[in-house]
């Protein structure tokens, strides 16, 4: 008898016909965890996660893309199985880890895409790092917007899940990024739930959480005249449920980036690369590849 859940869903599922390596690299001392697709000859695409998340959130994008591109995620400074130095976790930090990543990697530019906290990153590189940016993504972007009771309670939610890493606070971290709360799988759980029980955990997510702190956050965050500043080409990729933004808050990002292209994914919340993969996986790649 078939008792499979009707549900059911795996990180390795998402990964059964792509050719994927996972790894560890040296940037600039830090041991960074990774996840690859596609091969070194075709050009680089970075992809950034959100904060208090892992490469895994790209689990069903890596065999589109490896098809167009030597596509690396990693788990951020702070994040992950990436190490974790006791500082605070500021952008200048994370964008000079992704430096760092570029040149471990051995590129001096890549196409960067970002989600959340990733795509605030992405943005302070494409200020303030303009020549390594060459086509740029900020996907449900954090850096524009700083709304109290957001930044409340992804503090809460993050700092419980982290203090007691169980099956059902993991679940609630996870659930705040969802549209569709059935998407949060037992193995996505997991993945998650083993991360978090890293011993020190707990204070590192203080640290990593630190941007929700109203005077660091605005002290962070990407001005007006610095968006009208990017030069790459770029897409803002929002949805119509993201539980950090609205869309018309989005639509002022990509207002401010010139020729930018703006796109609205619908009955999706803060993860639309993973919650609707194809319509992402499609008009990424096509953004990516000029088309």
């Amino acid at each position: 008898m078939n008792t499979k859940p009707s549900n059911f869903s795996s990180v390795w599922a998402d990964l059964r016909e792509v050719s994927f390596s996972q790894g560890f690299l040296d940037a600039g001392g830090v041991r960074t965890r990774f996840i690859s697709s596609g091969s070194p000859d075709k050009p680089l695409l970075l992809l950034l996660h959100g904060v208090g998340g892992h490469a895994e959130a790209y689990s069903r994008n890596f065999g589109a893309h490896g098809e167009h591109f030597w596509t690396v995620a990693i788990d951020l400074l702070g994040h992950g199985w990436t190490d974790k130095p006791p500082i605070d976790y500021q952008l200048p930090d994370y964008a000079g880890h992704v430096l760092n990543v570029l040149k471990a990697l051995d590129r001096s530019k890549a196409h960067i895409s970002g989600e959340s906290i990733g795509g605030w990153v992405a943005s302070h590189l494409a200020v303030h790092h303009p020549e390594v940016v060459d086509r740029l993504v900020l996907n449900t972007a954090a850096g524009w917007t700083a709304h109290p009771e957001v930044m409340a309670r992804l503090k809460s939610i993050s700092a419980q899940a982290a203090s007691d890493p169980s099956w059902e606070r993991i679940r609630a971290r996870l659930e705040f990024l969802m549209y569709d709360k059935s998407k949060v799988c037992d193995d996505l759980i997991e993945t998650r739930r083993a991360i978090y029980a890293q011993p020190g955990f707990a204070e590192n997510m203080k640290r990593v959480m630190c941007l929700q702190e109203m005077d660091l956050r605005r002290k962070n965050m990407i001005t007006e005249a610095q968006y009208r500043s990017i030069r790459s080409p770029s897409l803002v990729v929002w949805t119509s449920h993201d539980p950090t933004a609205t869309p018309e808050e989005g639509k002022q990002i990509a207002d401010m980036i010139p020729g930018s292209q703006y796109v609205v994914m619908n009955e999706c919340g803060h993860w639309p690369q993973y919650e609707n993969a194809a319509e992402f996986n499609r008009l990424h790649i096509d953004f990516l590849l000029g088309r």
